[in-house]
């Protein structure tokens, strides 16, 4: 399904949407192998809520704002960011300055406002022509 050219029908967009708890479930199985593993531990809340909105309407338990782990709502925003920046099969990347424009759109909606500024902050610092 991530190379399918065109849109998801609603059928395979569920089947999409199941990778958060699959995700989280197989890394509970790992952490019941190797309990001190704490980088599992991170792995798995990034699994189950990097797809949660910070305004709530997210998926899979419709967590909002710090309910949803710090680690999540910063991977949330750079995956978001790479997405539009990448070429995809259904469409080319953006440029930066749109992606940026689409961050700060969404954010306090879609995503962390703080987390947002401190990307887009790294972009620009990384983006701006030496001195």
């Amino acid at each position: 399904m991530l190379l399918k050219p065109g849109r998801l029908s609603d059928r395979e967009f569920e089947i999409m949407k199941s990778h958060t708890t699959l995700g989280a479930q197989t890394l509970d199985a790992a952490l019941r192998e190797h309990p001190e593993a704490k980088f599992l531990r991170m792995a798995r809340n990034i699994a189950a809520t990097h797809h949660e909105r910070f305004d709530g309407t997210g998926y899979p338990d419709g967590l909002a704002g710090e309910e949803i782990p710090l680690i999540a709502r910063i991977v949330a925003c750079c995956d978001a960011f790479n997405a539009m920046t990448t070429d995809r099969p259904y469409r080319k990347a953006l440029p930066v300055e749109t992606a940026v424009a689409e961050l700060c759109d969404q954010a306090g909606r879609q995503f962390d406002p703080v987390v947002v500024d401190a990307l887009i902050g790294l972009v620009q610092k990384r983006t701006r022509p030496s001195e």
